[in-house]
């Protein structure tokens, strides 16, 4: 079985546990998305997404939910210390191509772990 997988326990589920990341976790941004995050007690990260119906169809926010699921389920492993993270998509997100996706998250998870050394 592969190492690069994406179960119920590397999800953010329940409305309690989105309320405490982002009442008690810390936030950075880009220009097309926004991400709190706090440490956890679990042996993993685990994310949680938000899109919103005003980015789009529902065409529009699933390929944005698949892509962040992909980006997270490939680079979960390298997230030290493990952390809770609700992603949330900012109105033009449902307008760009995966790539740009993809790179705009490279650019967040990047900010988290920078933020986190300190």
């Amino acid at each position: 079985m592969s190492n690069y997988t994406y179960t119920k326990t590397d999800r953010l589920r329940k409305r309690t546990e989105y309320l405490h990341v982002s009442q008690q976790g810390k936030k950075v941004q880009n220009q097309h998305f926004l991400a709190y995050y706090s440490p956890n007690n679990e042996n993993a990260s685990r994310l949680g997404i938000t899109v919103t119906k005003r980015i789009g169809n529902a065409v529009t926010r699933n390929r944005i939910k698949r892509t962040v699921r992909e980006y997270f389920r490939l680079n979960q492993k390298e997230a030290q210390p493990y952390l809770d993270v609700n992603v949330i998509a900012k109105k033009h997100a449902g307008e760009l191509k995966s790539e740009t996706i993809f790179r705009s998250l490279i650019d967040l998870f990047e900010k988290i772990k920078r933020d986190c050394r300190h």
